[in-house]
């Protein structure tokens, strides 16, 4: 009678890591590998050492958390449907920081900027200015310009945009704290101040010149002005009166446009889940 070939078991896992035969077992205690008491103890100082590593490494890992825990960055709070914008198939959004730091920026530019409440930057009215000019804007520098603007021109724009803003606001020191305040970096600055140039562009080019008053328009302008613009000699401000003159009219030609296009314009306000 012969025997049955005997069936090849594959090998253990303490084979598959190295360990010979007869290798005492070895437990893992809470400071280090410890070798199992029994017949044999004389284990190899490689294997020491893979068990040292291996629970050195888990001790370590136990110590740190699995996953981090998520953090809201930013969120999207208002949405807006407009035909100028690609209608349905391209809705526009408004994120929470950036509606927030332009809410500071209406609160800025008022004449009296001392709030009834010091911590509250804005109020509810400055909100709801900030997302109509975010959305008017947005809907103008949608628009095609003829002739298109090229890119000097918009970054040229763009500074003085920043410029008429700095001075609306009270300063560069205020546009700075704004931004800080609500965590918008200079990228994020440039890019409402390029969609503000280009809104800009297409009220000069395409509605009424506005951007380049004449001297003669100034000095009439100058004569109203508020102070301290109004007390010096319109050599000294017409710089200044320039600038205040002109984001006079393109905010009214901004909402004068808005007023025009809200009945065609679906905003969605977006609730915080």
């Amino acid at each position: 009678m012969t025997k049955a070939p005997r069936r090849r078991v594959a090998p253990p896992l303490a084979s598959t890591l190295g360990f010979r035969r007869g290798a005492p077992a070895v437990l893992l205690g809470e400071c280090g590998p410890v070798p199992a008491r029994g017949r044999g103890c004389g284990v190899r100082v490689g294997q020491w050492a893979y068990l040292a590593l291996a629970c050195w490494a888990a001790l370590l890992l136990a110590g740190r958390p699995c996953a981090a825990e998520p953090r809201l960055v930013d969120r999207a709070v208002v949405r807006f449907v407009a035909s100028e914008t690609g209608g349905l198939r391209s809705p526009q959004f408004i994120c929470e920081r950036m509606l927030a730091f332009e809410a500071r920026l209406e609160a800025l530019s008022e004449s009296r900027r001392v709030l009834s409440d010091r911590r509250r930057p804005y109020l509810e009215h400055h909100v709801r200015a900030a997302m109509d000019r975010h959305i008017a804007e947005t809907l103008l520098a949608s628009l095609a310009i003829d002739p298109e603007p090229s890119h000097k021109e918009l970054d040229r724009q763009a500074v003085a945009a920043e410029r008429m803003l700095v001075q609306r606001i009270g300063g560069a020191s205020a546009l700075e704290s704004a931004a800080a305040a609500e965590g918008i970096d200079r990228r994020e600055v440039f890019g409402m101040l390029r969609r503000r140039a280009r809104a800009s562009l297409y009220l000069d080019r395409m509605v009424a010149p506005m951007l380049v008053p004449s001297t003669a328009e100034l000095e009439r302008v100058h004569l109203v002005a508020p102070e301290p613009l109004r007390s010096q000699s319109f050599s000294d401000s017409r710089l200044a009166v320039e600038r205040w003159y002109v984001a006079r009219q393109l905010a009214e030609a901004v909402m004068s446009y808005y007023q025009g296009a809200r009945s065609r314009v679906r905003v969605t306000l977006l609730s915080e889940k």
